[in-house]
């Protein structure tokens, strides 16, 4: 009964086969054989082998998609690479930028201290002989008016850490304009650029609490684009960035 089944079963596989030549038969073999199995009985990962053994990939297929395989690698390594060129080109950017700054703060004069006017002619002759490109920060004060003397012992500090920027003061009563600059205006701040006041704050320590530091007054002006960046923060960005190389 067991001959009788075996023929029977290759004589079924003879009529459903569909290729020719040695590898035809063995393909058309593997894939009735695959089909004619009872399913319940046949491991899945059995079926896999046998449904990927019946259906082989032709050479044209295979050396296709191990083209396409090679072609999607090149892609990727092209894209890492870019990405690394982009983000080098990018950190030298940044480090011509810190450069650059760091030689528009190291252009020009530097001053470092506060500068005591004696006369109006002093304060005017400081307006228009100064480089244009500097920005003169001009405090008029009197003694005994409530926050002068902070605000100039502020000055004092902020003068050395911008040395760029020239900062004076000068007695209100020493700008022939005393009748201009009263008590009751005092502390004034007179910013000015290119011979031009670009900003005036008349009782200036009104927009402080009642004990300013500073920080304050730096922040203040800072608010209003007075103070250009401090050079050694940019020494310090641009030092970090070499680092990080």
């Amino acid at each position: 009964m067991e001959e009788a089944k075996s023929q029977s079963f290759e004589e079924d596989f003879e009529r459903q086969a569909t290729h020719t030549g040695p590898k035809g038969v063995i393909n058309d073999w593997r894939k009735f054989k695959l089909e004619s199995e009872d399913s319940d009985s046949v491991p899945p990962s059995k079926k896999e082998i046998l449904r990927q053994m019946s259906s082989p990939q032709s050479r044209e297929e295979k050396d296709s998609k191990e083209r396409f395989s090679r072609k999607m690698s090149v892609q990727e390594y092209e894209l890492v690479h870019r990405d690394k060129e982009d983000e080098n080109c990018l950190r030298k950017y940044r480090r011509q930028c810190m450069q650059d700054m760091h030689q528009k703060l190291s252009f020009g004069p530097k001053y470092g201290f506060v500068y005591e006017l004696e006369t109006g002619e002093q304060f005017l002759e400081t307006i228009e002989k100064e480089q244009k490109i500097i920005t003169i920060i001009v405090h008029i004060y009197e003694d005994g008016i409530k926050g002068c003397d902070a605000l100039n012992s502020s000055l004092t500090c902020l003068a050395a850490e911008y040395p760029m920027v020239k900062f004076c003061k000068i007695k209100a009563s020493n700008t022939g304009a005393a009748d201009r600059f009263s008590s009751d205006v005092l502390p004034t701040l007179l910013v000015y650029k290119g011979g031009e006041l670009i900003s005036n704050f008349i009782s200036v320590a009104e927009q402080f609490a009642e004990e300013f530091f500073t920080g304050d007054v730096e922040s203040f002006l800072n608010e209003y684009g007075l103070l250009p960046e401090r050079e050694m923060q940019v020494l310090e960005q641009s030092n970090m960035e070499e680092d990080m190389e």
